[in-house]
């Protein structure tokens, strides 16, 4: 169980996932409590992005179960997540790079408007309202994001790191309970990955988000997390405060082989 912070909001139970004869994921479980920021952490294929994807719905569960607010996510389809409060950044920034900073988090606001395509196509009344509604919300979060001198430039001119932060933008535009943020430090300087941390803190107490990070910097993670789980070769090999797990053997083990 992760901590006494009461009932999860996220839990992964028994996940195991194969590739042919591959195990990517064998018998994985562990929770994630309300408001809490929660690093998984492993050395490469251990298995964290497997789990990323199996928990967004773009990979399907060999067996076991993964349940968000009490609702399990395995029979629901991929398009749905946001719809539930799940949201999502990658390693490898998915923005449409030839849109506008303001289209492409207005783009996150679509699983929140009321207007289908004939609606908006049509300009009916109540599909105009949603759409300025919308971008009245994607607005505030690039304020919030300090990007709002950006709103109207393409994403292609930006430069890497703040693309990361329009990434960012788009996923909470969505009002996701959930956050997953995959490698948001990936490519960043260091300036911009102490910048990046403060960030996520913050959203977290202003938005009142919970937090799944996957993060190979690890004095980022290791200093953002209230909770981390470890893996390697698929498996959960440790799990607990930052403090106990980077001095646990198996994890000390996993990063620097059976010598140490």
């Amino acid at each position: 169980m992760t901590g006494e912070a009461g009932q999860a909001l996220l839990r992964v139970h028994d996940v195991a996932v194969r590739f042919g004869g591959i195990v990517a994921l064998d018998g994985v479980s562990f929770d994630v409590a309300p408001g809490r920021i929660v690093g998984l952490i492993g050395p490469n294929g251990a298995g964290k992005t497997t789990l990323f994807n199996c928990i967004s719905r773009l990979y399907e569960c060999d067996r076991g179960d993964i349940t968000f607010d009490g609702q399990s996510l395995l029979a629901l389809p991929r398009h749905r997540m946001a719809g539930i409060g799940i949201g999502r950044t990658f390693q490898n920034v998915a923005l449409f790079k030839t849109m506008s900073v303001l289209d492409n988090v207005m783009v996150g606001r679509h699983s929140r408007s009321r207007g289908g395509f004939f609606a908006n196509a049509l300009r009916l009344p109540f599909a105009v309202q949603s759409d300025s509604q919308s971008r009245e919300k994607a607005r505030e979060l690039l304020s919030l994001l300090e990007l709002g001198r950006f709103a109207d430039t393409p994403v292609a001119a930006l430069p890497f790191g703040t693309q990361k932060r329009v990434e960012l933008a788009r996923a909470l535009a969505a009002e996701p309970k959930l956050l997953l943020l995959d490698e948001p430090a990936s490519g960043l300087n260091h300036e911009e990955v102490g910048a990046i941390g403060a960030l996520i803190r913050s959203l977290r107490e202003r938005l009142k988000l919970t937090v799944l990070l996957v993060e190979h910097h690890m004095q980022l993670l290791m200093s953002l997390s209230d909770w981390v789980v470890a893996l390697n070769f698929g498996k959960r090999i440790a799990e607990g405060t930052p403090a106990e797990v980077r001095e646990h053997p198996e994890l000390v083990k996993a990063y620097l082989g059976a010598s140490a």
